[in-house]
């Protein structure tokens, strides 16, 4: 089998597109959901260009097409064969590491001089 090393042209798309720079992102979980689903995919998205202010509704416009786009992976290193093929440079953004307290249940209802509130 050969291994081409060349990225593959993408057909129909302009070449100054494909020297924009994607962000490749692990996305954070929901703030307001208590489960992870989901928040172990990777994303690519490309930086934001064309921006405006519609003079008729005052709304955020753009004429950029790739703005909306989001691309998911399985693995960063799935996300950066991607750019890698196609020819786009590329920044991988590191999560941040989550710190986890354990709490229990009964920690809610535990009586504490931080938490007494008079409701009179």
């Amino acid at each position: 089998a050969v291994v081409s090393t060349q990225s593959t042209g993408i057909s129909g798309f302009p070449e100054i597109e494909q020297k924009r720079v994607v962000q490749i992102y692990q996305p954070a979980k929901n703030v307001m959901q208590s489960g992870t689903h989901g928040s172990h995919k990777w994303r690519i998205r490309w930086d934001t260009q064309e921006r405006y202010e519609n003079p008729l509704m005052g709304w955020a416009s753009t004429g950029d097409p790739l703005s909306n786009l989001q691309l998911d992976f399985s693995s960063a290193q799935a996300a950066v064969n991607y750019c890698a093929k196609y020819g786009y440079e590329y920044e991988v953004l590191e999560p941040k590491p989550v710190s986890k307290k354990r709490k229990s249940y009964g920690q809610n209802f535990a009586w504490s001089s931080h938490a007494r509130v008079v409701t009179k």
